[in-house]
């Protein structure tokens, strides 16, 4: 009998310490990426000089360029940049729009790129999307997967907060992702890739239930480790349906007709406690707003700074952001009226734990 196998793409490299920027020079000669640092850094405006100055003792080959905005533009702008000489990778360091514009300009030249995330706001860290801003409309492009996938916890720790507590709520929206994905085999009989759902469900999972916060070591390493397999998870099936359901469409809703609101990661947080509020699964609820506010993340629309009828203009407005998926919005075909009453009672709930 024959054996079937797949081939997965997947980083070659994955580091998840303190002093990993310092150290860039040495993991990527030992990895067999760079012997001699002829890289290109990709920096943000934020922190670029910090970074520049502690990478260059052991990377005095590279050149840094510094980039801004998280747009289609500024990806292109940077990858028109590349063409200055050969280069061995791309290494983006920063924060998601940064590492989203290197992933995008490598792929224009084939070349390896490595992600060096310093914040841990969502899992476009390891994913082969880059999410960057065309005519005032986030989109989100296919790109090589990162060769390597580096978080500094040096940086995370002195990062923003917010931004990291983000992450956590884009970790745990994978449940709800997956619990869509399992509702549209049931009933549009869609394939679903046991492989890319267990690892998008491992990290969810262990973000869950670890104890500890932002402070501690041990958790800010789980988070990464959940970030980057939700990567991996979309790499395997090929598209972001184990990591997206009805909560991103939610946020992607919020985000186009109220942009600005809050991030990635808090939205996809709050879009996942009221898609599980929405299928009755109490267990999971529970669980959900019991980690989403013990980690003080947005719980209801006021918390976001939305009053309830924008809310329930952006559930309404949800599946024309995905309209090839189905997910529990697409399922119960809410009006705006039942929307508004099932938002009530969901507040209700949340108010109660």
């Amino acid at each position: 009998m024959p054996l079937l196998a797949r081939s997965v793409q997947a980083p070659l490299h994955i580091h998840v310490r303190r002093g990993a920027v310092a150290d860039l020079g040495r993991i990527l000669a030992d990895g067999r990426v760079s012997a001699g640092g002829d890289v290109a850094v990709v920096v943000g405006p934020g922190q670029g000089e910090r970074i520049a100055e502690l990478i260059r003792p052991s990377l005095a080959s590279a050149d840094v360029f510094t980039t801004s905005g998280g747009t289609l533009d500024a990806a292109l702008e940077l990858a028109d940049k590349l063409r200055s000489r050969p280069y061995d990778a791309v290494v983006g360091i920063g924060g998601g729009t940064t590492v989203d514009a290197a992933k995008y300009a490598a792929s224009r030249w084939g070349l390896p790129m490595i992600s060096v995330a310093t914040s841990l706001g969502n899992d476009g860290i390891a994913s082969p999307v880059a999410s960057l801003i065309n005519d005032g409309v986030k989109g989100s492009y296919g790109v090589h997967i990162p060769f390597g996938v580096i978080v500094d916890l040096d940086f995370v720790e002195t990062g923003s907060d917010r931004v990291n507590r983000g992450g956590i709520g884009d970790a745990i929206s994978n449940i709800s992702a997956l619990a869509d994905w399992e509702l549209a085999r049931e009933i549009r009989g869609e394939p679903v890739d046991g492989l890319a759902a267990s690892l998008a469900r491992m990290g969810a999972e262990a973000v869950l239930t670890m104890p500890g916060d932002l402070s501690d070591d041990a958790f800010v390493t789980v988070l990464a480790e959940a970030l980057i397999s939700s990567g991996l998870a979309m790499a395997v099936c090929g598209s972001s349906r184990p990591a997206s359901g009805g909560c991103h469409e939610i946020m992607h809703a919020i985000d186009s007709l109220y942009p600005g609101t809050a991030s990635h990661g808090e939205l996809a947080g709050l879009g996942a406690l009221f898609c599980t509020f929405l299928r009755g699964d109490e267990r999971r609820f529970a669980q959900m707003a019991d980690c989403l506010g013990r980690h003080k993340l947005p719980r209801v629309p006021s918390d976001v700074n939305l009053s309830d009828e924008q809310f329930v203009e952006a559930v309404e407005f949800a599946p024309r952001t995905r309209p090839d998926r189905y997910t529990i919005l697409e399922h119960l075909a809410m009006t705006p009226d039942e929307i508004r009453g099932r938002l009530g009672d969901y507040v209700d709930a949340v108010e109660r734990r």
